[in-house]
């Protein structure tokens, strides 16, 4: 492949990648109640001290993400966040009928989530 389309590519990819993450957590701060009060229904220990966290981490790891700094560091913790929240939050396998199958999907979209990371992280310079 060109050089230049390669790394075109790239910085689109990222720049969507890192853009989901910041989007998402902004909305956080529209949805904080709803969200810490799940949280707190999961056991999760101070949970709105939690929430705050893992919402200045997305949108932090975001950024990074899509302006290209500190990509490695931002594509693993990302993919470490994604791995948590979806444990925290899609307890598909608590569930039954069509709330079980929409939150199996979700994880589905999750892992492949992960996998653009993943491949982030491998091409990472920084």
């Amino acid at each position: 492949m060109d050089g230049v389309v390669e790394i075109w590519l790239l910085i689109i990819g990222r720049i969507l990648l890192g853009g989901l993450f910041v989007t998402a957590g902004l909305q956080h701060f529209f949805d904080f109640d709803a969200l810490m009060k799940q949280l707190g229904s999961r056991g999760v220990p101070l949970p709105q001290l939690a929430l705050v966290i893992g919402t200045a981490f997305q949108i932090i790891a975001g950024l990074g993400l899509m302006f290209g700094f500190y990509v490695l560091g931002a594509s693993i913790g990302l993919v470490a966040f994604t791995l948590i929240a979806s444990f925290l939050m899609l307890n598909f396998w608590d569930l039954k009928g069509e709330p079980r199958k929409t939150a199996r999907q979700v994880w589905q979209t999750n892992l492949a989530i992960i996998g653009g990371l993943l491949i982030s992280a491998a091409y990472a310079t920084t």
